[in-house]
């Protein structure tokens, strides 16, 4: 059974180090990152996942973020999501406790203490659901080796992404898995694109070009900064200030020439610097596949 999780952070960077922690054990999925209050409560009623990490303590003051986030779910929702605070603040794990969290960790995260909250989350699971069988206890979250629906509505061109509608089974919301369709629509002529026939997004001054594994290439007037922000990083990441790539499509990564490649074809993608840990995060993600290194 696959977890699905989101990371609230006011730290961008603190939410990619503990995604690509995360990433490390099959049975989590990522399903977004927020980094204020209320852009975390809206996404928690939004996608209702069952694990949510929390900072408590943000150096953005104006993020808003604290525990009375939890408090306000129990306003919306009959299940709320298991909380795991992550922190660089230790003397309000006392507070956090009375919050019912499921556990309390200290930044920088440490991968042996993330290990012990996950299978204390895992657990939590599971008395919720005492009837649900669990074949193999000690394997339900394996470490692998080392290794919406919103409208976007302009008056000249718009891109319309469709999130899929969870279900309740056993009183837990759960993730549909099926590809995700983004609608261009200009002048009422809706284009569906399904995301896995996306090869890559390349930013054109305040306009986004989609390139297609059939060739063609759709321009969408959205800034690729919006599309940054909107579609799936559990399928699509930045990699340079030009480019968004499907995660699906890479073949090949040269770290010493610092490109991506693309499946099926010669296009070769440049990463920056300043989007390593995202390139890092494609690595993990091919690896925790069926994988073989040689």
């Amino acid at each position: 059974m696959s977890h699905t999780y989101i990371i609230i952070d006011d730290n961008q960077d603190d939410v990619t180090k503990t995604q690509a922690i995360a990433e490390r054990f099959r049975n989590l999925s990522f399903v977004a990152s927020a980094n204020s209050y209320d852009e975390g409560v809206n996404l928690i009623l939004e996608h209702q996942p069952h694990l949510v990490f929390l900072e408590i303590d943000p150096s953005d003051k104006k993020s808003n973020l604290a525990l009375s986030l939890i408090n306000e779910l129990y306003r919306y929702l009959s299940v709320v999501p298991k909380i795991i605070i992550i922190t660089a603040k230790k003397d309000l794990a006392y507070e956090a406790l009375k919050y019912e969290v499921v556990d309390y960790l200290l930044k920088p995260l440490d991968i042996n203490d993330f290990r012990k909250a996950i299978l204390k989350f895992d657990r939590a699971i599971k008395s919720d659901l005492p009837h649900m069988e669990v074949k193999n206890p000690a394997a339900t979250f394996e470490v692998l080796d080392e290794t919406i629906t919103e409208e976007l509505e302009t008056a000249e061109h718009d891109v319309e992404v469709k999130t899929i509608p969870a279900t309740v089974e056993n009183q837990v919301v759960l993730q549909k898995q099926q590809s995700l369709i983004i609608c261009v629509k200009s002048y009422g002529d809706y284009r569906y694109i399904d995301s896995n026939d996306i090869l890559y997004f390349e930013a054109d001054n305040n306009s986004t070009d989609i390139h297609l594994n059939n060739g063609e290439m759709i321009t969408a007037f959205k800034t690729l900064k919006h599309f940054e922000t909107v579609l799936p990083q559990i399928q699509f990441l930045r990699i340079h200030n030009s480019y968004i790539i499907n995660v699906d499509q890479v073949s090949r990564i040269h770290t010493g020439n610092t490109v991506c490649y693309i499946k099926n074809s010669t296009t070769k993608l440049p990463f920056s610097k300043s989007y390593k840990d995202n390139v890092d995060l494609i690595i993990t993600r091919i690896a925790g596949g069926n994988y073989l290194e040689i």
